[in-house]
């Protein structure tokens, strides 16, 4: 794998995911209680024995910029890196940011020309999945592949967010189609049943086969793509024009895969982990998800009830509280007679003894969550202080999008903003609806 290079696309706004990414790129957003999004495209690339990563980034990147700087260095025998390319104004690129997905990775071109490579891998910087790319390069080269599609099937009732490939009896792409809506429109991308059964997919109801950000191009291909055209997309773009002048080759792939885009999603993902049976395993020792190491003390937990969640290091719990199906993250400070259920809580960056908490300015007050508090159904982002005998669930007829006092209502999940202040007392019995930008 020393000839493939792996470019990770993490420049994107992300604003579905407001407001965890109003300080922080997607990337960056924090997952699974000690990781961050951009653990798992990276962990992926080093559990195949890819080496040479580059991470493009964009906006609020300054977060993500020292995770990775704190988190991936390689030694000098081993020779790997994981390089940020940051967009940035040069006389020989232009004075524009990046305008999508392709035109990202043309505004880099230089380092994918290197000697050395043939082979590029273009990823996501906020999926999670654990996937062998060894077995993607297989199947691009035992095809005689320009480029490879990694490919999800999926229900119909799920085709119409994802674009939707359309193949012959071998596995080539001959069709690609952005987010089907009609009934015709998906009929076209319908993938023949014998073909899926041949490939392991038994259920009837998976028959299409959409799109999952991942791909595998000769770099030459590559590069003649980028350079003779001015297409800014892979998705809507350059794949479509691809398919009609090379080999595009799908790679099927049959496990857990979620796109971190939503509020929604992120919160069921975060809670599918911390299940009895998650569908996705962090234990995994073949294949684990790397990070930065800290040195944190061990949990310290009084008399709590703590059921299906996942505490993570460093974390300070009270007596008599509750924990139920939450995901609890780095150093939390949890009171006592606190109930927490269905909760992501992302802990915080320093302890209340730190003198961050100790500068009498509001916004860093002791972090934690006060004695007395319940808190369901909600996201606590990092470094909030909860006050004591603070109620924050879902109130009767709560919008699928509103705002009470700090705390935000999205896609029908509760978010308290990162470094939010809580007040004593305080209880969520109304929200009042607004609109977000996405």
């Amino acid at each position: 794998m020393n000839n493939v290079a792996c470019f990770i696309l993490g420049g994107g706004k992300g604003t579905r995911l407001m407001p965890l990414t109003s300080e922080r790129s997607k990337p960056a957003v924090p997952i699974g209680g000690k990781y961050r999004l951009i653990d798992i495209p990276i962990s992926n690339c080093i559990n195949s024995q890819i080496r040479k990563v580059y991470l493009l980034t964009q906006f609020n990147s300054v977060s993500l910029h020292r995770h990775i700087r704190q988190s991936y260095n390689f030694d000098a025998f081993n020779g790997g890196f994981v390089e940020i390319l940051a967009a940035q104004q040069t006389l020989a690129e232009g004075t524009d940011w990046y305008q999508g997905t392709a035109d990202a990775v043309r505004k880099q071109l230089r380092y994918l020309q290197q000697p050395g490579i043939d082979y590029v891998l273009i990823l996501s910087g906020d999926q999670l999945y654990r996937m062998d790319f060894k077995a993607m390069l297989k199947t691009h080269q035992d095809n005689g592949a320009d480029a490879t599609i990694a490919a999800l099937a999926i229900e119909k009732e799920k085709a119409s967010a994802f674009g939707i490939m359309r193949l012959n009896e071998t596995g080539q792409v001959k069709g690609f189609l952005e987010k089907p809506q009609t009934d015709k429109e998906l009929n076209s991308v319908k993938v023949d049943a014998n073909w899926l059964k041949l490939n392991g997919v038994t259920d009837p109801k998976r028959e299409y086969l959409a799109s999952m950000g991942i791909y595998l191009f000769n770099r030459d291909a590559l590069v003649d793509a980028l350079v003779k055209t001015n297409y800014e997309d892979f998705g809507k773009e350059i794949f479509p024009a691809l398919i009609r002048s090379r080999m595009v080759q799908t790679h099927l792939f049959d496990d857990y895969w979620e796109d971190i885009g939503t509020i929604k999603a992120f919160y069921d993902c975060n809670l599918a982990l911390a299940a009895k049976n998650p569908p996705f395993a962090l234990h995994d020792a073949k294949a684990p998800i790397y990070t930065r190491a800290r040195f944190l003390p061990p949990n310290r937990i009084g008399n709590a009830q703590v059921t299906e969640s996942l505490i993570s290091d460093g974390s300070v719990i009270g007596d008599n509280v509750v924990i139920d199906n939450c995901l609890v993250g780095l150093r939390a400070t949890i009171g006592d007679n606190v109930t927490l259920r269905k909760t992501v809580f992302m802990g915080a960056d320093y302890y209340p003894t730190d003198p961050r908490s100790q500068s009498g300015d509001v916004r860093d007050a002791c972090v934690g969550i006060g004695a007395g508090s319940h808190i369901e159904g909600a996201i606590v982002d990092k470094n909030c202080h909860i006050g004591s005998n603070v109620v924050i669930k879902h109130p009767p007829n709560c919008p699928q999008d509103g705002r009470c006092g700090d705390v935000i209502v999205r896609d029908g999940i509760i978010v308290v903003p990162r470094g939010a202040v809580i007040p004593d007392g305080f209880k969520m019995d109304h929200v009042e609806p607004c609109e977000f930008k996405s």
